[in-house]
């Protein structure tokens, strides 16, 4: 091929990208337009109406995971890393669970147990007792 031939075959290609590249952003536009456009109840514009929300939203997020923690620690003397760990995750009334790995030399072990009111369902370790205690403070 000659340097002409490729040359128009540049610039032909160059006039596409841009021809897809304008009808993309219009296309981007339209649809944001078109989303942005049926919103399905607007945000109310008085104080009752603003209120109603909140409560309304309060309500939706009441069974919410919200408050979390991790702790990081050596399970056994001999291992360092601080691999081991437990993690609280609860709602707003203290119910929820702790999560706890215990990672051994050859093995790593994984625990569920549930909390009720900020409190272990079955007995926690001091390490689990840690997270919960810093969940409930967040």
């Amino acid at each position: 091929m000659s340097n002409s031939v490729l040359t128009a075959l540049v610039v032909v290609l160059a006039l596409l990208t841009l021809v897809s590249l304008t009808l993309s952003v219009v296309a981007y536009r339209a649809l944001r337009t078109r989303r942005t456009g049926s919103v399905a109840s607007p945000l109310p514009t008085d104080v009752q109406g603003l209120r109603d929300e909140v409560e309304r939203l309060r309500t939706e997020t009441t069974g919410a995971l919200r408050h979390l923690a991790v702790v990081r620690y050596d399970a056994f003397g001999d291992m360092g890393g601080r691999l081991s760990w437990s993690m609280a995750l609860v709602d707003e009334g203290g119910n929820g669970m702790v999560l706890t790995s215990i990672h051994g030399r050859s093995d790593a072990r994984t625990y569920a147990k549930d909390l009720a009111a900020w409190a272990g369902t079955t007995t926690l370790s001091p390490e689990e007792e840690e997270a919960v205690t810093q969940a409930k403070a967040r």
